[in-house]
């Protein structure tokens, strides 16, 4: 890898963890590219600890334009000089590095130690006082100076010898700092909030005895955090702690030897036993605190409306609808209550009441515009839900995670209990994706003053992070509950939400057959799909739409029909490979320039979040392959640049999962039903495919494979106590 030496200028931008922009004047290189950089300034980026501009660096990466920023010299891993030689000794001797050490000591001590003074005083504090004119105290502080500069870079070299990355190690070192060193010694799973739970076990098992109790211990807790994660479950039982800690970390114990630890991590305020339930404390710490806020928000008194008939009839007028009974009364509600509920399928006008109440709440209070931005907000898990939102009610909407202002750097949210918002009315859609800690998280960062409405299906699929939100909030019969049952037919001739309807109450009819203006089923073998599909999505493109206009939904990435090959098939009709197209190699898969891609994790830095759909728009290949090349994506007009090694955050988005579909509306949905989908197909995950088709829905594959699926109740109900919190807090005087 090449290299580049010389010293930071200036400081640009510097985050919490350690990531950092700043200026760099070169002295030498080994890269020809940079040569004539030589004696000049570069911008830098990378992660970096205690930056300074009286070291020498020499940094080994890539140097390649960045579209928004220019030429970047992107540092994969840096190296503090050594001083070496008389006069450089000096120099960094009388540095602000060194206390207690001007230059005319720096020169003492360089004539009395030699030119490897600094080895020497390190070694041992007593070289320093053979000095002229050392004192103990100028000695103390210089020697303590030196040993503070030095560790943060043994600290670096011991935590590479453990198993750690350069840049694991910086970010650690960030994030710990003194407590780095501690943590690696005592318990480096203390780490996990950084590093991978697998990466820490497997450099845990090569540096220590894998029997030990800090592992155990560790390893435990991550099994009750693996049932979360896959399974979404708040508490779990014994059984399914010790059947997990056999199968991921291949530990087996006694029965009772088991138990022991289980008493010593309630001990240690780790996990909460309430019967025969076993919680995170965390996870039981957050439903009860949501029962506590949801409470003290529903405690309040309700608001008053006068002169309703008129109001909802004057909005009638005015935007020429005529809301039905259930629909009046959701409004209704929802403007006096201060927690209310509105669920309901596809075409049964969620959206249209979430407009009629922004409206009538803004004639209410006399809203001017900027009191319409600072009293309300509006809200979804995801950044297509948000865009859909505020198409619906002309206003601004965003999601969660920019609400709460998300640092992705800390991950943690910079509006919390300390430092709330204060707005007025919360409309949330989308709610049946919103897990425990997302609500948590929202109810500290609002004042309690407040009314708060939730949109939702409940029964759409749910949260992809533990819980059972929509659901328990419902169930627990403690709030307004407004239930949307009617449905508003697209055209005399449409079948989509009625299929929506059928399917969540089992009851087939037979016009699942027959084709209609919205929806088609159309039979066919395993072996036959992905040929049909390519077909069809060919006759579209010839019909003038885009890929933007038509979404394949599937259960599963891997197999015959999985996404992946999909994906594969798909690239190639919608955008083929082209000699003036650029493309990328990412292992085995292709982008492109023009490909649709999916975003996978949250990044409120970039205002692009998990399941945001873009194209790419430009890729910039280096000279040399082995340097960076960058990727631009265009989200909605909002664009995002990658490199390569982040091109993990996207995948191709000609077919989707189910899962990754929620909380968005495409205007053209192909859906596969294949057997070996197997256990992949089910009641909820059909009814949310189904759901996600605003104009037309296409259903192909094996008709017995979707009968069976309508009837399949796999999605497994989640263990959680939120309902029983909410019914104790509401007990409570």
């Amino acid at each position: 890898m090449h290299y580049i030496k010389g010293k930071i200028r200036q400081q640009i931008f510097a985050s919490d963890s350690g990531f950092f922009v700043g200026t760099f004047k070169i002295k030498e290189t080994d890269e020809e590219q940079l040569k004539s950089f030589v004696n000049k300034t570069i911008t830098i980026t990378g992660n970096f600890i205690d930056t300074n501009q009286e070291d020498t660096y020499i940094l080994y990466g890539t140097y390649a334009k960045h579209e928004r920023y220019g030429f970047q010299y992107q540092v994969m891993k840096y190296e503090k000089e050594i001083p070496t030689g008389k006069d450089a000794v000096i120099e960094f001797l009388s540095s602000s590095l060194i206390k207690g050490c001007g230059e005319k000591t720096a020169i003492k001590i360089v004539e009395t130690l030699g030119p490897d003074a600094i080895q020497k005083i390190k070694e041992n504090i007593a070289n320093l006082y053979i000095v002229p004119g050392m004192t103990e105290k100028k000695a103390g502080r210089i020697y303590t100076s030196l040993l503070a500069y030095a560790s943060i870079d043994d600290l670096i070299v011991q935590l590479k010898s453990f198993g750690f990355t350069t840049q694991e190690a910086t970010k650690l070192i960030h994030k710990y700092k003194e407590k780095t060193a501690i943590y690696l010694k005592e318990n480096l799973y203390l780490f996990k909030e950084l590093i991978d739970f697998e990466k820490l076990d497997r450099i845990f098992i090569k540096n220590y005895d894998a029997d030990s109790p800090i592992r155990i211990r560790a390893c435990i807790l991550e099994c009750m955090q693996k049932q979360s994660d896959t399974v979404g479950d708040i508490y779990y039982y014994k059984e399914e702690i010790y059947a997990a800690l056999k199968t991921y970390y291949k530990i087996f114990l006694e029965e009772e030897v088991f138990d022991s630890f289980l008493e010593e991590l309630i001990s240690l305020g780790e996990i909460e036993k309430v019967q025969e339930r076993i919680y995170l404390k965390n996870n039981y710490q957050m439903e009860q605190e949501i029962a506590q806020d949801l409470k003290a928000i529903a405690s309040l008194p309700k608001k008053e409306i006068k002169h309703w008939e008129e109001k909802i009839e004057s909005l009638e007028n005015s935007l020429e609808v005529t809301y039905n009974i259930s629909q009046k009364n959701a409004i209704k509600n929802a403007l006096k209550e201060r927690i209310t509920i509105i669920s309901g399928g596809p075409g049964t006008g969620k959206t249209t009441i979430m407009n009629a109440i922004v409206k009538l709440y803004i004639s209410l209070y006399h809203l001017t515009p900027i009191e319409i931005y600072t009293s309300i907000a509006l809200l979804a898990p995801t950044g297509r839900a948000s865009k859909k939102l505020s198409q619906s009610t002309g206003l601004p909407a965003m999601t969660i995670h920019r609400y709460l202002k998300w640092n992705k750097d800390t991950n943690e949210f910079q509006v919390t209990e300390y430092n709330k918002n204060s707005h007025r009315l919360i409309i949330i859609d989308e709610v049946s994706m919103i897990d425990t800690f997302l609500l948590y998280s929202l109810l500290k960062g609002i004042e309690s003053n407040i009314q708060i409405i939730f949109v939702g299906d409940t029964f759409q699929l749910p949260s992809v992070g533990a819980g059972l939100i929509l659901n328990d909030l419902v169930s627990s019969n403690l709030f307004s509950y407004c239930p949307l049952e009617k449905i508003y037919r697209q055209s005399e001739n449409s079948y989509i939400p009625y299929l929506a309807k059928e399917i969540k109450e089992k009851k087939l009819s037979e016009n699942y057959k027959e084709k209609t203006d919205d929806y088609n089923f159309l039979p066919c073998e395993n072996r036959k799909m992905k040929e049909m599909i390519y077909q069809i999505c060919e006759r579209s493109k010839k019909k003038g739409l885009r890929i933007d206009d038509v979404q394949i939904l599937a259960p599963m990435y891997k197999g015959e029909n999985g996404i992946d090959n999909l994906n594969i098939l798909l690239q190639k009709l919608f955008n083929p490979k082209e000699e003036d197209k650029k493309e990328i190699l990412l292992g085995d898969v292709i982008y492109r320039v023009g490909d649709k891609v999916l975003q996978l994790v949250n990044n409120p830095d970039c205002n692009v979040y998990n399941g945001d759909i873009g194209y790419i728009k430009e890729i910039t290949l280096s000279k040399e392959k082995s340097k960076t090349e960058l990727i631009t994506i265009d989200f909605d007009g909002n664009q995002v640049i990658y490199n390569k090694e982040d091109l993990y955050h996207i995948k191709h988005a000609y077919a989707i999962t189910v899962h990754k579909s929620q909380g968005s509306e495409f205007p053209h949905v192909i859906m596969p039903i294949s057997k070996n989908y197997h256990k992949m197909l089910y009641n909820k995950l059909i009814y949310t495919a189904v759901s996600r088709a605003k104009k037309s829905l296409v259903i192909l594959g094996d008709e017995e494979a979707f009968l069976s699926a309508v009837q399949n109740d796999y999605s497994t109900n989640r263990k959680t106590s939120l309902k029983e919190f909410l019914k104790k807090a509401f007990e409570e005087e």
